[in-house]
């Protein structure tokens, strides 16, 4: 039996996905902004779950912030949040040109001379911005195929509708707990291939600590044990709207291999410094930040899980 096959609330979740992809890639773009902006407005106004914590994350990021600038902001980071959504459900229909047109992305050189290189390159970014948007640029406009994975999300239908999307849009998409998929990622990047992944949440026991905008929180090691394994360079990447039709990218400086050490501590070495770029990102733009989950340490339950 499939996995919505006894969940109502799985059946539904995967029906309203599937009206997304389907009927909102077909409305007049003016009339797609202007519902999103709507429905975004709508639930910042019932001050649900996902709204509370993305405020309580968003007091981290600004701790000089006043309840009505972190209002401000919350109902900002929603509409962004909408955002991501609205052109996800049609970039499917997207022409390469629009695709190109609409993302600018600084400092490519980073990205197309480590490619040059043959090493392999990694690409570790946050959840900010449109990251799909991003990977469509680089499989339309650079042509460089890339490597990524994705979490098994429920019900398993939906999951099926994430990986048919990013794959209809140039990429090779893992799944996150499929033991093999380290090892993939590793031979993809020995051939001198491209990885992307969202690197600024980990809550699971192999998940690094680093210290985040004053505390503590946990972010993947897979960036850097892959950038050590492979030789790959690693090259954080954040993403930001600027109240235009265009998206912002920047790929910064790559994070090294620090030159001694053993693999735990130039693991945590990478790993912070990763942190670091992400929080500069996260800083200049907190409104684009899309963690609507807990993830400071601090946030979680006793378990370690998030509620």
């Amino acid at each position: 039996m499939s996995a919505t096959g006894s969940d109502p609330k799985g059946r539904l979740t995967d029906g309203l996905y599937g009206l997304g992809w389907g009927a909102v890639k077909k409305l007049p773009e003016p009339a797609a902004r202007a519902l999103f902006r709507t429905l975004a407005d709508q639930v910042w106004k019932r001050r649900g779950k996902a709204v509370l914590r993305l405020e309580s994350n968003l007091a981290r990021v600004v701790p000089d912030a006043s309840p009505a600038r972190l209002a401000e902001l919350s109902k900002a980071g929603m509409r962004s949040y909408m955002r991501y959504w609205m052109e996800s459900f049609r970039l499917p229909t997207w022409s390469p040109q629009r695709i190109k047109s609409s993302i600018n992305v600084r400092d490519t050189h980073r990205l197309t001379e480590g490619l040059e290189a043959g090493n392999g390159v990694i690409l570790a970014l946050p959840h900010l911005g449109n990251w799909d948007l991003a990977g469509a640029w680089v499989t339309t406009d650079l042509n460089v195929p890339f490597t990524t994975v994705a979490e098994r999300l429920k019900p398993e239908t939906l999951y099926d509708r994430f990986v048919a999307y990013r794959q209809g849009l140039g990429m090779e998409v893992l799944p996150h707990n499929d033991g093999s998929a380290f090892g993939t990622l590793a031979r993809r990047l020995r051939s001198g291939g491209l990885v992307c992944l969202v690197a600024d949440r980990d809550l699971s026991a192999s998940g690094v600590e680093v210290t985040f905008f004053g505390d503590t929180a946990r972010m993947p090691a897979g960036p850097a044990l892959l950038a050590q394994q492979t030789g790959a360079l690693l090259l954080p990447v954040t993403l930001w709207y600027d109240g235009t039709p265009v998206m912002q990218a920047r790929i910064h400086p790559p994070v090294g291999v620090p030159g001694a050490g053993t693999r735990a501590e130039n693991t945590s070495s990478m790993t912070q410094a990763l942190a670091d770029a992400f929080a500069t990102g996260i800083a200049e733009h907190p409104e684009d930040w899309h963690m609507l989950q807990r993830l400071w340490i601090s946030d979680l339950d006793p378990q370690g899980e998030a509620s």
